[in-house]
Parts: structure tokens; C-alpha cells; sequence
């Protein structure tokens, strides 16, 4: 990612960022210094196993804080209107049977910071993604890019 690009985010994704943020916060990281003063109140922190495991439980949550806040400054959030035409676009959730094996799948085109294919979210910038963006119902499509290219057929778009 370079250092102007935008992160595009659905409107899920944007409240989820916001709140794992404000977990974060006002969550996580009172818990860490309670943690930390703990540790201290145990005596010498040179050999002090539990004090080491704060510290570092810290560096990951003030990183993490920091890498949520990257994000959320150069977030876009996708305004996700269904299509009156059916065509397919960042946002779009989209039924499909791949022709190669002869299954349906259903998934949904986000940007590549929210793409989790365990969730059937794809990230803008895959290959089926760039494949179908700007196609709409009825099309076949070759997806390339791949070692086995195939082709699917568009079910729906919503």
C-alpha cells in the first residue's frame, strides 16, 4: 500500500475498525497498564516474566491503536445502492456458477483491507473480482490471472 492510497472499507467494515478501536482504548489498554502496575508491585522487573508479557501485550495494542487510526485517515467508505442496472461493483454481492466444476458460490467485492474469503468477501484487487466488476447478470466471464483460468456465469447481483 503506498503512502496516499485510499482503503476502501463498507460501511460494516468502517464501524467494525471504530469499534475495535474503541476497545482499544478505553478497553484493552486500561487493562494492559493494570497489568503493568501489577507487575511492578511484584519487585524486580530485571527477571520479572509477567512484567515482560505486559510490556509486549502493550507494544501489540498501542501498534495495533496506531495502525486502526492509518487506516481509518485514509478509509473511503463504499456507498453500497443496490444497482437498478445489475452491474456489478465494488460492494456488490454476487451468486455465480463457477462452469469448471459446476457450483454455485456466492461472494461479496470489498476492498482488500476487509477481504476475508472464510467470510466469501473478496478484495477489489483479486482476479474474479477484476473479472466481474462492471458485468452484470446473465454474462459469462473468463476469470484470468490464475494458473487454471475458468469461466463463470453471473446468477445475481445485488
Amino acid at each position: 500500500m503506498s503512502i496516499n492510497e485510499e482503503i476502501l472499507l463498507t460501511k460494516e467494515g468502517m464501524e467494525e475498525l471504530k469499534a475495535e478501536l474503541n476497545n482499544l482504548i478505553n478497553v484493552v489498554r486500561p487493562a494492559v497498564i493494570e497489568e503493568l502496575k501489577e507487575a511492578r508491585a511484584q519487585g524486580d522487573l530485571s527477571e520479572n516474566a509477567d512484567y515482560d508479557a505486559a510490556r509486549n501485550r502493550q507494544a501489540e495494542v498501542e501498534g495495533r491503536i496506531k495502525e486502526i487510526e492509518a487506516f481509518l485517515t485514509k478509509a473511503k467508505e463504499i456507498k453500497e445502492v443496490k444497482s437498478k442496472t445489475g452491474v456489478i461493483k465494488l460492494g456488490s454481492k454476487v451468486s455465480f456458477t463457477n462452469l469448471a466444476i459446476n457450483k454455485d458460490f456466492e461472494i461479496k467485492i470489498v476492498g482488500a483491507v476487509e477481504a476475508n474469503p472464510f467470510e466469501n468477501t473478496v478484495s477489489n484487487e483479486s482476479p474474479i473480482a477484476k473479472a466481474i466488476i462492471g458485468k452484470k447478470f446473465g454474462d459469462t466471464v473468463e476469470i484470468k490471472g490464475i494458473q487454471n483460468p475458468y469461466k463463470i456465469s453471473i446468477n445475481n447481483v445485488e
